[in-house]
């Protein structure tokens, strides 16, 4: 059983990139009510999502759950070594948080069980 079996139950927005829950919860007013994310009502209002990020030696992938007070990170796994140098080789030494690819998606829903 892997380490992200235990975050199985978790509704996780398998869309939301860093830049919509910045615009979500930090930006409050900055998005329409029409949109696919709407602006968050209350700080009852929760996502969770995975990030990759890009910060490091090597990229990480973290399991964040998010408000507009916090953002707490529940895991933060390693990747497996075929799709770090596969992202490595995309975007080389860039530094930054990103949305997890198709690829990083498929392996993250196949440690959570999900497959």
């Amino acid at each position: 059983m892997g380490l992200l079996s235990q975050f199985g139950h978790l509704d996780i927005d398998w869309n939301l990139s860093p830049e919509h829950a910045v615009t979500m919860y930090l930006e409050w007013g900055n998005n329409n009510w029409h949109a696919e994310y709407p602006p968050v009502r209350s700080k009852a209002d929760y996502s969770t999502y995975f990030v990759v990020d890009m910060w490091g030696e090597k990229p990480v992938v973290r399991l964040v759950r998010r408000n507009s007070e916090a953002a707490e990170e529940l895991v933060t796994l390693q990747l497996p070594n075929r799709l770090a140098n596969k992202l490595l080789e995309e975007y080389g030494d860039l530094k930054c948080i990103m949305e997890p690819t198709k690829e990083i998606k498929a392996w993250l829903r196949k440690e959570l069980g999900h497959d």
